[in-house]
């Protein structure tokens, strides 16, 4: 009887730990392990971002307005930056449907990319921008520090740009104008009146003679020698003549500038001091900017462009920020997100968010361009086998990785982009794939689904830091239908761009004092 009493305790013990491991396997399976799937896995939000491409089509810019002032703190000039998307218009213009859109943004970005890669190779030759194209010939027609300056960014997309604008009074009394904001430029300027040939615009045409604080440069002025391009002309337009015998312009002659940019855009016109004003902060005069009188390209809505590179004659160069940042939102939403300027660094600053610093580097060959010191990239929390060289400047200054505003999409080297998409493709064996769109030659078709899970996406900098990229950072739509691509691309050119597709919904901060670039997610 014991003997029969002890099998029947050891059945009892083995139909428990049956019961035991059964339970524990049927919540493994419906609880997958989160760690892993975090460092691995992204989620991509289908419905939403589809759904938010698709009201960006219905958004009506002709009656949106965007006010030139903006609360802000009394310690940054701000302002606000919005997609161009949501910019209003004078025509209505509307491109058809979601997928005319994107191939519209990826026509300027192909522009603008290749705009970059041969301003980067002519510098490394050597060869000055006015070597090889003469100003056009004559047509008719004190700085003050960064205290502090804030104001909003909106994206710029439903006009064919990738690119994103802000609202900035000129002159006095300052006129409201949209200006594309712009990582990659040096030279801020607008179309001014009288126009030998103007693009069409949303604002009216800036006039400098309705401007009292309109003063012409002098051919001899630091800033017109700063110029890539310039011509000295006696003053015989009107506008220049009555500046000048007001006292406002140098007997000397009138400086002419002019900017291309390889795309087959150009502005041509005089050189002057302006004072701007950003947001809700003080006015900064004497601020060095163009007045085009001869302008054609691609800036459609626009009235010029405020110039964020690295150039003497930038606009944080010329108001001595030590620091500035900016947010880009969506380019889909009309939501609007801030550029700050700052006359203390970024490090200064207290940061509430987890912030991803990198090192900004200096090409002495290429002042106008923000680099980033990239050490790798990562899919699926796995290092892609990528030669430090893909991201290094060599010694004749080419190469490197840099940050740009204005560029959509992120060019990789294509040794550097096989591996990324490769990685990305194994990782989404299961999801059922489409046929390439213009520039993009990994796609799916996710119509049927709501949300996926795909491979985390990273950059990686020294010291073993991470920006790990939200899944619709890189996998987005490219029609109304559910079409989704990979937002990477090839590059034949040394160049690598990180573009604004990658950068949005983060804050990108540039400490100008102490030479880093600080990352700060979900900090719009």
């Amino acid at each position: 009887m014991a003997e029969d009493g002890t099998h029947r305790h050891r059945f009892l013990l083995f139909l428990l730990s049956l019961l035991a491991f059964s339970t524990s396997s049927a919540v493994a399976r419906h609880l997958p392990p989160r760690s892993t799937r975090s460092t691995t896995t992204a989620t991509l939000d289908v419905s939403a971002t589809l759904a938010l491409a698709l009201r960006a089509l219905s958004f009506d810019p002709v009656s949106s307005h965007h006010p030139l002032s903006h609360n802000i703190s009394s310690s940054a000039i701000s302002l606000p930056l919005h997609s161009r998307d949501f910019l209003p218009s004078s025509d209505g213009h509307r491109h058809p449907d979601y997928k005319a859109l994107t191939l519209a943004r990826l026509r300027r970005d192909a522009a603008r990319v290749r705009s970059i890669a041969a301003r980067a190779a002519l510098a490394v030759g050597g060869v000055a921008a006015s070597d090889l194209k003469p100003i056009a010939e004559e047509k008719a027609l004190p700085i003050a520090a960064a205290d502090s300056i804030e104001g909003p960014v909106v994206s710029g997309t439903s006009l064919g740009s990738g690119e994103y604008f802000s609202r900035v009074g000129v002159g006095s009394p300052a006129k409201p104008l949209y200006m594309v904001l712009d990582t990659g430029s040096d030279v801020s300027w607008i179309q001014c009146a009288p126009c030998a040939d103007c693009y069409q615009q949303t604002d009216p045409v800036f006039d400098p003679s309705a401007s009292s604080s309109y003063v012409p440069l002098s051919c001899d002025s630091s800033q017109c020698r700063s110029l890539d391009i310039s011509a000295c002309r006696n003053s015989s337009s009107s506008i220049a003549a009555a500046a000048t015998t007001s006292g406002r312009g140098g007997s000397e002659g009138n400086c002419l500038y002019q900017v291309s940019y390889g795309d087959g855009s150009y502005t041509v016109g005089d050189f002057a001091t302006e004072t701007v004003t950003l947001g809700g902060s003080d006015p900064v005069s004497g601020v060095a900017i163009g007045c085009g009188h001869d302008n054609e390209g691609l800036f459609v809505g626009a009235a010029g462009l405020l110039a964020l590179g690295g150039g003497p004659l930038s606009f944080p160069s010329q108001i001595s920020a030590r620091s500035f940042s900016y947010c880009l939102v969506d380019r889909d939403s009309p939501a609007s997100s801030t550029l700050d300027f700052s006359a203390a660094s970024a490090a200064s600053h207290s940061v509430a968010a987890p912030a991803v610093t990198a090192p900004l580097l200096r090409n002495r060959r290429l002042e106008t361009f923000y680099y980033v010191g990239v050490t790798g990239i990562s899919v699926g929390g796995e290092m892609l086998s990528i030669p430090p060289s893909a991201f290094a400047v060599d010694e004749s200054g080419a190469g490197g990785v840099i940050v740009d505003s204005g560029t959509a999409v992120t060019r990789l080297q294509e040794g550097a982009y096989s591996a990324l998409r490769d990685a990305f493709r194994a990782g989404t064996a299961s999801l059922p794939s489409a046929s390439g769109v213009s520039l993009f030659d990994t796609c799916y078709d996710l119509s049927s689904r709501t949300s996926v899970e795909v491979p985390t996406v990273g950059f990686h900098f020294p010291g073993g830091r991470e920006l790990r990229l939200p899944a619709k950072n890189y996998l987005i739509p490219v029609d109304g239908a559910g079409t989704y691509c990979l937002a990477f691309a090839p590059t034949s050119a040394p160049l690598s761009i990180i573009g604004n597709v990658q950068q949005q919904g983060t804050r990108v901060s540039f400490d100008l004092e102490n030479a880093s670039v600080a990352f700060t997610p979900n900090k719009c």
